[in-house]
């Protein structure tokens, strides 16, 4: 009887799960079992593991080989369990020294002529395994994502029989190197292209200094879009712990990850004929959605009615939490999702109710059925509703340098702002729970006043009497003042006047 032992990992939501995989050899008809509740992929690895085994040269034992997969409660998929199977074999066998498993994890799928293979969610596995204080071995086209991970030793391997040598000390690994960070900012959509609309560039920049979401209102071709896709521009890009969570979404979603521009803030923009499970995620094992995906960024919805009623309710909960808990039969698994939400939305069916040109024709009831599309609980959560008004033509001919700041400019600024917010709250405004407001956005008599007059005649709830304080914050954030003053509550108060009585006018 001869039994090995060794560690890979599981993937369950964001989290990579320590896996013991156990391997006993013992006398007996030959076979190989492997238990601890394996699903399909994982059940056929043994055929893939034999293949790689014989092709490598390596002896497989003719005896009974059963192999375990700890914690038994926990349902193991893909092929990311071959390495570590193989190595398992080869240890128990007397072909791997034992001694030499324990310092390291591992994770690769096998070809049967004993090359690995990528696997999905690799940078999870990287961050549990360098908590644990392990070594990683993986696959060569993993060990740059791998590496991401600071501090950590991840090893790239290119077969099993390269891993087989450098744990008999023959042929050492090389370590993988993280990739070069090279920002493309500069490269960006500038805001400067964007002539007239200072309105609504103000109205960016607050929302991108305290994170705070943001619907625009206003005929087509306005420029609500292109104001949209400048927003990443004045972003500042994300610290370590933020893009290797983003990224961590990325990877357990399948999606590359261009190791150049990792640090720069997701935006998405998914198509309004998007369904619900799209947006928040699912499946029977649960994969993150759209909102996971712009985790620490953007998500952008053009066309906000056009979305189905029930899709847009599904945002609520995460616009508050900034997570997502998808419930299934078997399990349940939760997904960070403190996204930044821009939208945009025409005044009517046809766009153009207000024109001056009178190109309007839809009905009172056309008009109230397509503003119902959003509800006033949705409503309540977006922090800014400014409208995006049509331009006389010949603006298009002028170039006003007051109106057209570049967006190098514009985030210098937001990045003092956020400096300032993370120095005296280690969050972003938009983040503060109640406690945070009642401490850091105190008025004047004066100003409370203001505030209750507005709450009372724009019909506003509580959470919008939170989210014009929060906003106030951010405003004097911009401008370096220490307190909320007059102005700035008063700008606050002015970007609620799309809220619910008005907007269904």
């Amino acid at each position: 009887m001869s039994l090995s032992q060794l560690i890979s990992r599981a993937q369950e939501g964001v989290h990579a799960i320590e896996v013991s995989v156990e391997v006993l050899i013992t006398n007996g008809l030959p076979s190989l079992s492997i238990v601890g509740l394996p699903e399909t992929a994982v059940k056929e690895s043994k055929d893939r593991v034999r293949c790689a085994l014989i092709n490598s040269h390596f002896d497989f034992p003719t005896r009974r080989i059963t192999i375990n997969l700890a914690p038994a409660d926990l349902p193991k998929q893909g092929g990311r369990f071959d390495l570590a199977i193989a190595l398992g074999i080869l240890a128990a066998s007397g072909q791997v020294p034992k001694a030499a498993l324990a310092e390291y994890e591992f994770v690769g799928e096998l070809a049967l002529g004993g090359g690995l293979r990528p696997v999905q969610a690799i940078l999870p596995m990287s961050l549990a395994c360098h908590k644990s204080r392990r070594k990683l071995i993986c696959p060569a086209q993993n060990a740059n994502d791998a590496a991401l991970v600071s501090d950590a030793t991840v090893f790239a391997a290119n077969s099993l029989l390269q891993v087989c040598e450098h744990l008999n000390g023959i042929n050492n690994l090389s370590c993988a190197e993280p990739p070069a960070w090279s920002s493309t900012l500069s490269t960006m959509p500038d805001m400067a292209d964007i002539q007239g609309q200072a309105h609504a560039k103000r109205a960016m920049e607050i929302a991108a200094a305290g994170g705070h979401s943001l619907l625009m209102l206003g005929p087509p071709g306005t420029g609500k879009t292109m104001l949209s896709s400048r927003l990443p521009g004045i972003l500042p890009v994300m610290s370590e712990e933020e893009a290797l969570e983003t990224a961590a979404i990325s990877s357990i979603a399948g999606h590359p990850l261009k190791p150049g521009n990792w640090k720069l803030r997701p935006f998405r923009t998914p198509h309004h004929t998007a369904s619900a499970a799209a947006l928040v995620g699912g499946g029977s094992n649960p994969r993150p959605g759209e909102i996971s995906l712009a985790h620490n960024g953007i998500m952008f919805l053009d066309e906000l009615p056009e979305f189905n009623r029930n899709v847009l309710e599904v945002l609520r909960e995460p616009l508050e939490s900034g997570q997502i808990i998808i419930s299934r039969a078997a399990k349940q698994a939760q997904f960070p999702a403190a996204f930044q939400l821009i939208a945009a939305m025409n005044p009517c069916p046809c766009g153009y109710l207000g024109d001056e040109q009178g190109n309007c024709h839809c009905t009172d009831d056309q008009i109230q059925r397509y503003r119902h599309k959003i509800s006033g609980p949705l409503m309540d959560r977006i922090d800014l509703h400014i409208e995006v008004p049509r331009l006389p033509v010949s603006m298009l001919r002028k170039s006003d340098a007051s109106t057209n700041e570049p967006s190098e400019l514009i985030r210098k600024r937001v990045e003092q702002a956020r400096n300032t917010q993370n120095q005296r709250n280690i969050r972003i405004n938009a983040r503060m729970n109640n406690k945070d407001v009642e401490r850091l956005c105190p008025l004047s008599e004066a100003d409370h006043e203001l505030l209750e007059t507005a709450i009372t005649q724009l019909g506003l709830s509580m959470r919008a009497y939170h989210k014009i304080l929060k906003l106030a914050r951010t405003i004097a954030d911009l401008d370096c003042s220490n307190n909320i003053q007059s102005q700035h509550l008063s700008e606050a108060i002015s970007y609620r006047q799309l809220d619910r009585s008005s907007i269904r006018a």
